[in-house]
């Protein structure tokens, strides 16, 4: 069952992740979610150089969180509302980075919640927003690298 046209009122939580496991590994996490009445962006980018393996949190290189206004809320729904959403399935397949991509809102069901952008350009100028908003994100601390 895919679900379309979710109603902007009704998104609780989006995620993006990407997770490049291997030499020069990556890690990219974009969330919008709502708590306490508020819009929020958040965002944490790791990444390991001249080494194999899994991206941990003293790898974390940028970490950021802001509240977004009307607007920049109004244009991240823009972004994802010709997208569809179905019930969560296994991914076996081997090596897969992603990016994956979840969304969360008023009658999941607990399950349908894995989303897909109508486009690979739909997906890309997503990315690109995300960036911007990135970039205009007070940055948390970053950690030291291992």
């Amino acid at each position: 069952m895919k679900v379309s046209k979710i109603a902007k009122e009704d998104i609780k939580d989006f995620y993006y992740t990407y997770n490049w496991i291997g030499f020069n590994a990556e890690y990219q996490r974009y969330r919008f979610f709502l708590e306490n009445g508020k819009h929020y962006f958040f965002h944490e980018t790791r990444g390991t150089k001249d080494d194999y393996g899994w991206n941990e949190e003293g790898d974390t290189t940028a970490k950021g969180t802001k509240v977004l206004n009307d607007q920049e809320w109004s244009a991240f729904y823009d972004l994802i509302k010709d997208g569809e959403v179905e019930k969560r399935k296994e991914h076996l397949e081997d090596g897969d980075a992603g990016p994956w991509f979840y969304l969360y809102w008023k009658d999941d069901k607990g399950s349908i919640q894995e989303y897909a952008f109508p486009s690979l350009g739909a997906q890309r100028e997503f990315e690109s927003y995300c960036k911007k908003l990135r970039e205009e994100t007070p940055q948390g601390k970053a950690l030291g690298k291992r």
